[in-house]
């Protein structure tokens, strides 16, 4: 050990540098506890009272590419994982996104303008599906999001008390969602 280590071993080992290092850690958790995020009063036990039927989902490119790659049908498949009536809503970006996809999402086109999907104008630049998305839920809590997209679910659960459906086993799956809705078990 050098000649330095040993003086600042002394110096840390007062009790006047003890109390000062407690004080700051005590100021950290209480600065900590100042700044607690802002949560929605729709939130109610941790669960969103906005949610309930008839429910509203917002639907993501790669959700409707993957229920056409499964052969599902995706209003059926709503109603089989909530057990109520629902609306599933499109924003123009996942429109865009689908109509410069091309040939390859063609069918999942064709589905968006069914007149069952609900369309959503959006007032940002850029057609980036995702930061609209997340966007939209950080402004109204009453949709459940439906996607494939790994990176959109875990920016999405990041904001409390937004359900998100998936696909799973050939067969729509909620999570976060209040178990007396009846979404399925897994």
């Amino acid at each position: 050990m050098g000649c330095f280590s040993k003086y600042r071993k002394m110096l840390n080992s007062s009790p006047e540098a003890s109390r000062l290092v407690k004080e700051k850690k005590e100021d950290e958790q209480t600065l900590k506890l100042n700044h607690a995020p802002k949560t929605s009063s729709a939130l109610y036990m941790r669960y969103n009272t906005q949610l309930g039927p008839p429910f509203h989902i917002l639907v993501d490119t790669n959700f409707l590419n993957f229920a056409v790659k499964n052969r599902m049908d995706v209003m059926q498949g709503f109603m089989d994982c909530l057990y109520a009536k629902c609306i599933p809503y499109v924003t123009d970006c996942v429109m865009g996104e689908l109509e410069k996809a091309g040939r390859r999402f063609k069918i999942a086109l064709k589905i968006i303008k069914d007149n069952r999907f609900q369309r959503l104008k959006c007032d940002h630049k850029g057609t980036y599906a995702d930061d609209c998305l997340v966007q939209r839920i950080t402004q109204h809590k009453c949709y459940i999001v439906a996607t494939a997209d790994r990176d959109l679910k875990r920016r999405i659960r990041k904001v409390p008390g937004v359900p998100i459906m998936y696909i799973a086993h050939h067969r729509f799956t909620i999570e976060r969602m209040p178990d007396a809705y009846g979404a399925p078990a897994q």
